[in-house]
């Protein structure tokens, strides 16, 4: 079904269509038997799947990856879609919005995107109420998804003040989601990059996990890397997650490599994601895994559009994998397609 709409949905903006999607997928849930339609025919709820992860039980290992729901608007629909886990944000203290648009760009002929948004979203506090909502929310004897928090310093933050940005996103999430996500890798925040050199991004890490204690609870913190770091920079990622001690690595964000790129929009500037991130993810995924021997766990994403992409970054050795780019492109009919090859294998 998603297949026949494609055609006619990649004829609009992407930012619009992603927002006409959405609300009309809201809106169907709502009717009658519409969420109870849309797990038949999407879902795969098999304990088969479960998978135990940095503490916390997955119900399967194919989540949404950060960007998608942006403000934490959309964690019913995805469960209901198949997804066994979803990562919100990124969100920053304060609202943003981001880039001027247009600020993202299909490119169909490598099957990818790029984006330059900028981390709009609504800040923290929205997100968080959001979040709460759904878990109060939720029907007796219903499971809530695993839920991660996607965080990130704003725009008008210097770098030497970064931190402080962090511990208000991380403050203000630590009550209702599973785990966080440190953000220095996006591309399309001026400078943010540069928080990934060893110095800052210890202290950042190491300030969380100073804080992260609450009533004898705390939360896994993973890091968001970037796929144009150099081995030496991932050798340092590796001692990082040593030293630290935080719970793992989410690899990869979105490259500004346009290397092999037949588009006509691959010039724009921005984040590529897609299928010719595919094999770069999953060789920084099998060095880590490699150069930390297998010490922490690794959540793959980037370029996954089949079940045999998803496959070959678990083989890699990614305990979780997350999409984004091949959830556009193949519709939410990939989800149940890893989950059935991951239980055949």
């Amino acid at each position: 079904m998603y297949q026949l709409l494609k055609p006619l949905l990649f004829l609009f903006d992407p930012e619009n269509v992603h927002h006409f999607v959405t609300r009309n997928l809201k809106r169907f849930n709502r009717f009658p038997g519409g969420t109870s339609l849309s797990k038949a025919i999407w879902d795969l709820n098999d304990h088969r799947l479960e998978k135990e992860v940095f503490g916390l039980k997955f119900k399967n290992p194919v989540g949404l990856a950060a960007g998608f729901d942006k403000n934490a608007e959309l964690i019913s629909e995805m469960g209901v879609l198949g997804f066994g886990f979803v990562e919100i944000g990124t969100v920053t203290p304060l609202p943003q919005p981001g880039n001027p648009k247009p600020r993202m760009f299909r490119l169909p002929e490598d099957s990818a995107l790029i984006n330059r948004m900028g981390f709009n979203n609504l800040g923290v506090d929205i997100a968080a109420a959001r979040i709460a909502a759904y878990r109060k929310n939720l029907k007796e004897g219903q499971t809530a998804l695993i839920i991660g928090g996607n965080i990130g310093k704003n725009k008008v933050t210097h770098n030497e003040d970064a931190v402080s940005d962090y511990i208000k996103c991380f403050d203000r999430l630590f009550d209702v989601v599973d785990y966080f996500v440190v953000n220095v890798s996006s591309p399309n925040t001026p400078g943010l990059r540069e928080l990934q050199e060893k110095e800052p991004l210890m202290h950042i890490l190491n300030t969380l996990q100073q804080r992260n204690n609450k009533n004898g609870i705390s939360r896994p913190i993973l890091l968001k890397i970037a796929p144009d770091l150099t081995n030496e920079q991932l050798n340092d990622i590796a001692d990082i997650v040593k030293q630290t001690g935080i719970a793992g690595i989410i690899a990869t964000n979105t490259t500004i490599s346009r290397d092999g790129l037949t588009s006509v929009n691959k010039s724009e500037t921005g984040g590529l994601s897609g299928k010719p991130l595919t094999q770069r993810s999953t060789e920084v995924i099998s060095y880590l895994h490699k150069a930390s021997a297998g010490a922490f766990p690794i959540i793959g994403v980037g370029g996954i559009h089949s079940a045999d992409d998803a496959m070959e970054k678990l083989q890699a050795g990614a305990s979780l994998v997350q999409l984004y780019t091949g959830f556009i492109y193949e519709g939410p009919g990939l989800i149940k397609r890893i989950n059935k090859r991951v239980l055949s294998m």
